[in-house]
């Protein structure tokens, strides 16, 4: 905890009284707080309810408030059903910018402040990250991703015809180590805040490849390589246990998914220290839509009812063994706003509420590599906080009615 006794007071311009204060997950929460907000900005957290002059009060005296929750796995821009492969070819590309900004804004509704959007089409989602990102829309903070993967893998798999293909999804292909350098300096040109790989194949893609090993060693090291000279993390879908290890040894920075990871799996996770980025709630989510409706493949039902019930059971091994774990949900597959329900997958899995709230607040921030200014409640943070009327310490089912919203300073969802 920071007390800023040495905050120029008459420069605030917002405070936050909390009556209990989870600043910094894994330490003892402070009761009778103050925030200090400058600009959208921490610039002191106080002892005792303090009431700068000119200051706009924010009165969360009776609440649990906390650092704002970050997803490290969503798609911002679908919403998974049956018209979701229609879509890609009839709704114009603005158009589903325009419909992701409603489904950020339920994302920022539901608290989580920050995500990292790891899939879209280029256009639409950098467009509304950098809309988002200059006030012209409300959301969430959003790090976007560029994709590579070689072609007829997942991101390229065969869902229409050739020609039609190619118009489509252009740029997720790469072959061999020298395209796939291309292929990530391309993707960084265009504006891409991480890379992601298409290490293994997808539970919900329709093409015959399954969901083991799609990219050969050479490729994912040289994406790494490229990725990370050019000051640039790497995030791998992976899900089958040969591609998981591949991938990690490649030096990727994350394994999106990591279904079939053993202990075996997990001690090269505590090796590389990569982060696993578990979406126990798509697990769950795809099986419910495998057995209660009728828009998915035959092969497609089998992959979702095989892959899914693995997530639990491996995360589990992943926390028994020590493995640097970041919260994310797969939003977009799970509807948005709903990304707390993880958190219900997660303690399943045997996680205690104190290590799901770090895995969503101090985690996501350093997989992000933006520890500096996410991920607690200190002088020199983002003014991303929220509240809730119970301890989430003891009941993590609270942060699924979180009723405050605070991001950068900026209150966007205030209390009743």
């Amino acid at each position: 905890m920071t007390n800023a006794a040495d905050a120029d007071d008459d420069t605030v311009d917002t405070v936050v009284h909390a009556g209990t204060l989870i600043a910094v997950p894994g330490k003892k929460p402070r009761t009778k707080q103050s925030v200090l907000i400058r600009d959208g900005m921490i610039v002191g957290v106080k002892n005792g309810y303090v009431s700068p002059q000119g200051a706009k009060v924010i009165d969360l005296t009776d609440a649990y408030v906390l650092p704002g929750l970050m997803d490290m796995h969503v798609h911002v821009l679908i919403e998974l059903g049956p018209k979701t492969k229609m879509e890609e070819v009839e709704m114009r590309i603005t158009l589903q910018a325009f419909r992701a900004q409603m489904y950020a804004n339920r994302l920022l509704e539901a608290g989580f402040t920050t995500v990292r959007d790891v899939g879209g089409f280029v256009d639409g989602t950098f467009s509304l990250r950098d809309a988002i990102n200059a006030g012209y829309v409300s959301g969430p903070r959003i790090f976007a991703a560029g994709i590579v993967g070689p072609t007829g893998g997942f991101g390229d798999e065969e869902v229409f015809r050739p020609v039609i293909q190619d118009l489509l999804r252009p740029e997720h292909r790469c072959d061999g180590p020298y395209a796939c350098r291309a292929e990530v300096r391309m993707r960084i040109r265009e504006g891409a805040d991480l890379i992601k790989i298409s290490a293994t194949g997808s539970v919900l893609a329709e093409a015959r490849t399954g969901t083991g090993l799609q990219m050969f060693d050479d490729e994912m090291r040289a994406v790494v390589e490229t990725a990370h000279a050019l000051g640039r993390k790497v995030a791998a879908h992976a899900h089958d246990k040969v591609g998981i290890e591949a991938a990690l040894r490649a030096g990727v920075d994350s394994i999106e998914h990591g279904s079939y990871g053993d202990k075996e799996t997990m001690k090269l996770y505590r090796e590389t220290g990569a982060y696993l980025v578990p979406t126990t709630l798509t697990g769950a989510t795809v099986v419910d839509m495998a057995k209660n409706s009728e828009f998915m493949t035959p092969a497609v039902r089998a992959k979702a009812l095989a892959v899914g019930p693995q997530m639990v059971a491996m995360l589990s091994i992943a926390y028994k063994e020590g493995v640097k774990i970041a919260f994310g949900t797969d939003s977009g597959v799970s509807q948005h706003g709903i990304n707390a329900q993880e958190f219900l997958y997660m303690k399943e899995a045997g996680m205690s509420e104190e290590d799901m709230i770090i895995s969503a607040t101090i985690n996501s921030a350093d997989l992000l590599g933006e520890s500096k200014t996410l991920g607690t409640i200190e002088v020199g943070k983002h003014a991303d906080i929220i509240a809730v009327d119970g301890n989430p310490l003891e009941d993590i089912s609270e942060l699924l009615d979180v009723n405050f919203v605070m991001k950068g300073g900026w209150v966007a969802k205030a209390r009743n």
